[in-house]
């Protein structure tokens, strides 16, 4: 869950593909205190306490690394400090392809909780939901680990077993599953004809995003021609990535205008993205659809979207990271994650802590209530979240409309063939699955599943209104 900004500032050249930047260290007069050389004085008495007395052997190395690490993470949820390893798996893993579980992750309150699965993967599979807590690992306990630390234990061959064990729920009791570890193929954009309706689902922001979603959009156009009645633009469970894609995807559909501001420590290091003329689907009507898994990069393409009035926002209110991370490389060493701005969407908001607020609030059916069935976390109950300075002005969304999910064609409120929820279930056997879009092929298709898929009421709702946007639009026509 992360933005993460691809961009050379004067303090470091940023880079997640191949390549290394000179970071200069530049200490302001204020800093050559005496009071300043005394706190360095004390670090170095603690560091060689440690090292002679501890009662096993430490190296020079694991004692810096981790010094570092608690430097960076005491200043908030998003900034850390990236050894080589780690750093080289986060080129990797931008670049939409890497080995591992599948599951987006953070840290809260000493435990490993899941962000979002990734569609299609061991995790996803196994029926690992948004807002579950992580508590062991082969058996070990998670608690005391760096994020960093349990991420690598997830790591490993492709092909060889680990066993999470997960809690569900504040009084959930724990259960443990089985998973084995893959090459994840991050297909980020996936896509679908609903009908008259192009449905467009994106899970993730990586450099292969805006192909992919040129791609979905142009096989959806020469699919359905002149019957196509509007998009649905799927950003569920989205938790986020680079900066430049989001902004990309967002200029997809905007003609002009500003799509997101950041804003740092100082002034003139502002920098404002604006859209460049053209909307590729040429102003037919777009939904956008968003949850309490929707952060970051999905909040400034929902933020750009519904400012210019160019989408209708449907769903639940989203998770609150509006702040940029910056990715700068130390040569020699890894790199170190910094959160360097907030960003703003067009109209000014700052969504930090708070959020994107639906147009239209639609809550899941029951049999797939991830936002309500689980007291889903945000943003703003992360431990060190950054505070939104605009949090009490005016000027904030109005509350949305209301719909609550009512059985409709396919919707049952009984629990989902297979019964009771249970460890280790396929994605839609269980009253929570991972997501409430059903995944889909590789061109797009429906992915072939066991048993009848859970209906989606978000979708349903969202199709519903392009289709009587579209009749409205008609008859005024004619």
């Amino acid at each position: 869950m992360r933005i993460v900004k691809r961009a050379a500032t004067a303090a470091a050249l940023v880079f997640l593909g191949a390549g290394v930047a000179t970071v200069t260290a530049q200490v302001s007069n204020n800093s050559n205190t005496s009071e300043t050389y005394r706190q360095l004085n004390l670090f170095g008495d603690v560091f060689e306490r440690v090292r002679a007395e501890y009662v096993e052997q430490v190296t020079d190395e694991q004692l810096i690394e981790s010094a570092i690490n608690g430097m960076l993470t005491s200043l908030d949820p998003h900034s850390s400090y990236l050894n080589r390893k780690s750093f080289q798996d986060m080129q990797v893993q931008t670049r939409g392809e890497f080995g591992g579980l599948g599951i987006e992750v953070t840290m809260e309150n000493g435990l490993i909780k899941v962000v979002s699965p990734i569609d299609d993967t061991p995790a996803f599979r196994a029926g690992l939901q948004p807002g579950d807590m992580i508590v062991q690992l082969n058996g070990e306990a998670v608690m005391g680990l760096s994020l960093n630390e349990a991420v690598e234990k997830m790591r490993g061959p492709v092909g060889s077993d680990i066993k999470v064990t997960v809690r569900r729920g504040e009084a959930g009791e724990p259960f443990e599953v089985t998973l084995t570890r893959a090459v994840i193929k991050v297909q980020s954009v996936r896509y679908r004809t609903e009908g008259d309706i192009g449905y467009i689902r994106v899970t993730s922001f990586n450099e292969q995003t805006q192909q992919g979603l040129e791609r979905a959009i142009t096989s959806i156009q020469q699919q359905l021609g002149d019957k196509l009645k509007g998009f649905v633009l799927d950003l569920r469970n989205n938790p986020g990535g680079l900066l430049d894609q989001a902004v990309s995807v967002s200029d997809t559909f905007l003609d002009k205008g500003e799509i997101v501001s950041t804003r740092g420590r100082k002034a003139e290091e502002g920098t404002r993205y604006n859209a460049k003329p053209g909307d590729m689907i040429k102003g037919i009507p777009l939904i956008v659809l968003v949850n309490g898994g929707s952060a970051s990069a999905s909040e400034i393409v929902a933020g750009a979207l519904q400012d210019h009035k160019r989408a209708l926002v449907l769903g639940t209110q989203s998770f609150g990271k509006g702040s940029v991370q910056t990715i700068i490389p130390l040569p020699g060493h890894g790199a170190m994650r910094l959160t360097t701005a907030r960003y703003y969407t067009p109209s000014g908001r700052s969504i930090q802590a708070l959020g994107i607020t639906p147009d239209i609030e639609v809550h899941p059916a029951k049999v797939e209530d991830t936002d309500q069935g689980v007291a889903r976390r945000r943003e703003s109950d992360l431990r060190g979240a950054l505070r939104n300075p605009d949090a009490s002005s005016p000027g904030q969304p109005p509350k949305p409309a209301t719909t609550q999910p009512a059985p409709g064609p396919g919707a049952s409120n009984a629990p989902a063939p297979g019964g009771a929820p249970k460890p280790g279930a396929a994605p839609g056997s269980a009253a929570n699955p991972p997501t409430a879009a059903p995944a889909t092929g590789e061109n797009g298709e429906p992915a072939a599943a066991a048993g009848q898929p859970p209906f989606d009421y978000q979708l349903a709702r969202a199709l519903d209104l392009l289709r009587g946007v579209a009749l409205f639009q008609a008859r005024n026509t004619h």
